[in-house]
């Protein structure tokens, strides 16, 4: 969840990277008693996300600027929409201007690309969620920025649930001297009642023995189109079908109709293009 606690630290932090001793090209250009308002505008057409960071970056900087959304978090937008207006000490707002551009810019190129994941999927069941692959210490916003477009979110991190994967499996198995089913089995039995468990496994042999062990989640890594129709059809709603590897905005629509659950893409946050969004600057008359 994206909370104030949580924006207010991560954009604060940017602030002081950017401008550790203050702006030097502004304080030397620019009046101090000199104000500026300012349009967020859309270059190309997006879907918005981060109107709270962006916001943030100019309250932080200086708690004068007065901030106006003209869009909300998950709506979408034309190419020349305005999307935010700033008004307040001319100083500020450039100071503030690229920490908050570079938060809106990202946050809405993630909350884009997942609406266009989200439609090639909307005829089926199937929900797009995100995965860990997040850049360090914005996770909370690039997760947001994925719910904005219309997808969900997996395990926020390694404390939530219980993954095993294919290095868990190999090590798992290796040390315990149990099967792959008895080994899942003892992990099911100390794990708690409200825990969800999940297996990955990249073969179909793979899946008879992991759902006898009673897991809730099987996750098909790297399955072909065909072997994603027939892992589907062997675990037969016995534990919810997840998809990934390979997975991308043109593969989205087949890997869905294949009747699996869920889809889970690392390109919505590890290869997004930011959005090209411009902060235009009027400077008002002291």
């Amino acid at each position: 969840m994206l909370t104030r606690q949580i924006i207010d630290a991560v954009v604060g932090a940017a602030l002081v990277e950017d401008a550790p001793w203050g702006d030097l090209t502004s304080e030397l250009l620019i009046p101090a008693t000199a104000s500026a308002t300012a349009r967020l505008s859309a270059r190309e057409p997006g879907t918005f996300a981060g109107g709270d960071v962006f916001a943030a970056a100019m309250t932080l900087t200086d708690p004068a600027i007065q901030v106006s959304l003209a869009v909300a978090d998950g709506e979408s937008f034309e190419a020349g929409d305005t999307l935010a207006t700033v008004s307040g000490p001319a100083r500020s707002v450039l100071q503030a201007e690229r920490v908050a551009l570079n938060f809106v810019q990202r946050m809405s190129g993630i909350a884009t690309l997942t609406a266009a994941f989200v439609r090639e999927v909307e005829h089926t069941s199937a929900r797009v969620v995100d995965t860990r692959k997040t850049t360090p210490g914005l996770r909370a916003f690039e997760r947001h920025a994925v719910r904005c477009g219309g997808g969900r979110n997996h395990r926020y991190s390694l404390s939530d649930a219980v993954m095993a994967k294919d290095n868990h499996l190999a090590i798992l198995t290796q040390q315990s001297g149990l099967s792959l089913t008895d080994a899942l089995k003892r992990v099911r039995r100390e794990l708690s009642h409200t825990s969800h468990l999940e297996v990955e496994v990249d073969r179909i042999d793979q899946i008879e023995p992991v759902l006898a062990a009673g897991v809730d989640t099987i996750m098909l890594d790297n399955f072909g189109i065909e072997e994603l129709r027939e892992g589907v059809a062997i675990v037969g709603g016995r534990a919810i079908v997840e998809a990934s590897g390979n997975v991308s905005l043109s593969t989205v629509r087949d890997i869905a109709e294949t009747g699996v659950d869920v889809i889970s893409a690392g390109a919505l946050t590890h290869s997004v293009r930011s959005l090209d969004l411009g902060l235009d600057v009027v400077v008002e008359t002291p």
